[in-house]
């Protein structure tokens, strides 16, 4: 992206007049509302075409395994947001999807960004792409970093979301360089990180939609958007029976205060 002066002025995306509204060249009333299901039109909006029926059905699989993943700390503060703004749905579902970052949820763009890395390193080095990961497997090992997409603190045996994905991008036919890569990745990281390090569902996401044609640069996209529809299920069911003020009452009662004491305490103790 291109910061500072633009000479240019455009955007393809939409355009309306006082007749009709435009969409990626499709009139929105008499082409698209009715006529095209969402994952197709967020498809659409995105890269400018509507996507294959493969397409489509990885991405509709993708969504709906990030979108809901419990009581995770984004939704706590979605859901402690809105107790405390009952009127505020929209605070709330910004404070959910801000707390979407590298570590949860955000993650499926950092693993995507580490495929395409070990692709291009084979490229760069002209060796193939098993060289490649057990090259960088073995860096990451050295300066003790995280895998990016391998790992997962209850699913030590392997992650069933992440196992399904692929089996449906090898049933759609969209199984490519990516998902060859995260496979050869899990393949030889326990060996060399020695640990147990499968395949998890913020690695399988990136490389199942990369495959399927979806741009790197818009990864993030789709936990976002997934994300989206699992807040709102929390927040509906906050809005109905609140659990946002005893999460806070618990959080508070589990940590301890290791601060200094104030004069009152300090007294009191001697």
């Amino acid at each position: 992206m291109r910061i500072g002066k633009q000479d240019q002025s455009f955007t393809a995306i939409a355009t309306s007049d006082a007749d009709s509204v435009t969409v990626r060249g499709y009139d929105l009333c008499d082409e698209l509302i009715g006529r095209i299901n969402f994952t197709d039109y967020f498809w659409l909006l995105v890269l400018g075409e509507k996507p294959t029926s493969a397409q489509r059905d990885m991405m509709d699989a993708c969504l709906v395994a990030i979108a809901e993943h419990g009581l995770v700390p984004s939704v706590q503060a979605a859901r402690m947001t809105l107790a405390a703004g009952p009127d505020a749905w929209q605070g709330a579902m910004s404070a959910g999807l801000l707390g979407m970052g590298s570590v949860v949820a955000g993650s499926s763009e950092s693993a995507g960004r580490y495929l395409a890395e070990v692709i291009a390193r084979a490229e760069t080095d002209g060796t193939d792409i098993e060289a490649a990961a057990i090259a960088s497997l073995k860096e990451h090992k050295v300066k003790k970093q995280k895998v990016a997409g391998l790992g997962h603190p209850q699913h030590s045996g392997g992650d069933p979301r992440a196992d399904r994905l692929l089996a449906i991008a090898d049933d759609l036919g969209v199984t490519g360089r990516y998902i060859e890569t995260l496979r050869i990745l899990g393949k030889h990281a326990p060996g060399i990180i020695e640990r147990p390090l499968p395949i998890n569902v913020s690695g399988a996401i990136p490389a199942c939609i990369l495959d399927a044609g979806w741009p790197l640069d818009a990864i993030k996209a789709v936990p976002l958007l997934a994300r989206a529809a699992g807040l709102s299920a929390h927040l509906f069911e906050e809005a109905q029976r609140s659990i946002g003020f005893i999460m806070s009452h618990k959080a508070d009662q589990a940590i301890a205060y290791d601060g200094k004491p104030s004069k009152r305490h300090s007294k009191a103790a001697e």
